[in-house]
């Protein structure tokens, strides 16, 4: 019998290397787990809709494009996934970041939620849905070994 992977979707800021670190955390422990994550590339991610759809006079239907070919492959891997982590950074507001947790938390996925003690406040009710709450990528990765294993 084979063992089984564990699908990891790892969602939110996309400024820092808490990924590879989660990433490298779990491989160093060669857990049987496959991560999956939305476009990183920020431009990338931003202009998709345009660059593959047509451009647009507003912004706000080049957002709206670029957010609606997004989504498909963010529910798709939510869905899909069996926990789900989100990490809400410092530098910028993540509203696709608490759109995500939401999501996840209302498809019943298990929760791990990644962001610093200055947050807590404005984070309490994702917090509240999660099933932990992390300081430290390697905290996720030592989460995911104990479930894990």
């Amino acid at each position: 019998m084979s063992q089984r992977v564990w699908n990891v979707y790892l969602s939110g800021e996309i400024h820092s290397d808490w990924r590879e670190r989660i990433v490298r955390g779990v491989r160093d422990s060669q857990l049987p787990i496959e991560f999956t994550s939305p476009i990183t590339d920020h431009d990338a991610s931003d202009m998709c809709g345009v660059e593959i759809l047509g451009s647009e006079e507003k912004e706000f239907w080049r957002d709206r494009k670029g957010a609606g070919i997004n989504a498909i492959r963010t529910s798709t891997l939510i869905r899909k996934a069996d926990i789900v982590v989100v990490r809400f950074g410092e530098k910028y507001k993540q509203w696709n970041a608490a759109f995500d947790a939401g999501y996840a938390a209302a498809l019943g996925k298990s929760l791990i939620v990644l962001h610093e003690q200055s947050n807590d406040h404005a984070l309490k009710e994702v917090d509240a849905a999660a099933s932990a709450t992390a300081r430290t990528p390697e905290q996720v990765a030592t989460i995911l070994s104990y479930v894990v294993s």
